[in-house]
């Protein structure tokens, strides 16, 4: 039960219910200490589609978004992954556009490092992190969500490489010329098309990581068949807490997974984290058609007045903690990372973990599971650092 002088205080910061319980979660001096003097490495966050569709200078404070240049210092962050996302549509509307998307994105980037080379670098290799970080410099690494722009050819693969990308995830929202998607109910290919199987290997050899996240399940498991090096899941769950969501990964995949060596960065969206806010979505999308069918006008304000009369059901970072705990327990603290999937989810983040300030309450929320000083730093960094540099180490040798 809240007592009154909570309530009172609540009433007295404005804040709802919700905020209210976010305002109250103070991480202690350990976690914040630990976060910040760790490497802290999230493998997906959106902010290059973020701002290209809506320009702002992240390496200033921003009124909107989820990352900015005082959060991520306030929240430790020192290496994120940035997410070239090229939408599924552009592979077929027209050679070229997913590849001219994709340099743009990597343009912006690059001109983030060279408007603020005192807090911001371009990290491509796990030597530039680790420098960087003693230089107390945020490094910028890249991974590509979509392999469209490669458009079949290796030479974009090698281009893509020299621009600065150190993952590719195989295939989006649907099924491309690479892999069919776990979203898609088309499946060409029956897993990996034969270029798909092709550039795999020749992402190997590169050193280019395999992202399996977003993939079919028949796709992910003829990448671990293929694969002579480590994967990653740049920005996955766990299927055990939503059913039937092919998008996250059920047990018998973390089993293989941990086969092959690679790691599972755990997305923060809600709707990855519970069910209950996978159905919110699914009934906010057959209202629509229903309304649509009816000869409705769906106007911008649809999901608003919507969400107002059905509050969304925000996972909370215990939810989150849930799913670590998971994976540690099935296969191992070695096999555990985070792809928070920042700016990538819109409003649905859970409770305490709303931006990239709240990485302390994360190192937090493991502290108090029980996890040691180095289990916390291998989920920060540790993983995700074995895998690239053991792709490093591979690539040297073909």
């Amino acid at each position: 039960m809240i007592k009154l002088s909570t309530l009172v205080v609540a009433i007295s910061l404005a804040l709802t219910p919700q905020a209210f319980a976010e305002h109250v979660k103070s991480p202690s001096d350990k976690a914040i200490k630990l976060a910040k003097d760790t490497i802290l490495i999230d493998t997906h966050i959106d902010v290059p589609y973020r701002i290209y569709n809506k320009w702002v200078d992240v390496t200033k404070a921003t009124a909107g978004g989820d990352f900015d240049y005082p959060r991520a210092i306030s929240g430790g962050l020192n290496a994120p992954f940035m997410s070239i996302y090229i939408p599924a549509h552009l592979e077929f509307d027209g050679k070229g556009k997913s590849y001219q998307l994709a340099n743009q994105l990597i343009d912006s980037m690059e001109a983030i490092a060279q408007r603020a080379p005192d807090k911001f670098a371009i990290a491509s290799s796990t030597a530039d992190i680790e420098e960087q970080f003693k230089q107390g410099k945020l490094s910028i690494a890249m991974g590509m969500e979509n392999g469209s722009p490669i458009e079949g050819e290796l030479k974009n693969l090698q281009h893509f490489y020299d621009r600065g990308v150190r993952y590719i995830t195989l295939a989006h929202s649907q099924s491309n010329h690479i892999s069919d998607s776990s979203y898609d109910i088309r499946r060409k290919w029956k897993g990996l098309s034969p270029f798909g199987k092709t550039l795999v290997t020749q992402m190997n050899n590169i050193g280019m990581l395999i992202d399996v996240s977003h993939i079919s399940d028949d796709a992910f498991y003829q990448v671990m068949e293929l694969s002579k090096t480590p994967v990653i899941a740049s920005h996955s769950s766990l299927r055990k807490y939503t059913p039937g969501f092919e998008r996250n990964m059920n047990d018998d995949m973390l089993l293989a997974l941990k086969k092959n060596g690679g790691v599972i960065q755990i997305n923060f969206g809600s709707s990855f984290v519970t069910s209950s806010a996978g159905a919110w979505g699914k009934t906010l999308k057959t209202k629509k058609e229903a309304a649509k069918q009816q000869g409705a006008e769906i106007s911008k304000d649809f999901d608003a007045a919507y969400r107002a009369k059905n509050p969304y059901p925000f996972a909370s970072l215990e939810q989150v903690l849930d799913h670590i705990d998971h994976v540690v327990k099935l296969i191992g603290i070695d096999y555990v990372g985070i792809g928070s999937d920042y700016d990538g989810v819109g409003d649905s983040l859970p409770i305490g973990l709303k931006d990239v300030s709240s990485y302390p309450n994360l190192v937090q929320g493991l502290m108090d599971r029980g996890y040691s000083d180095n289990d916390i730093k291998k989920i920060l960094s540790g993983n995700t650092l074995r895998v690239w540099k053991q792709a490093e180490e591979y690539a040297k040798k073909h």
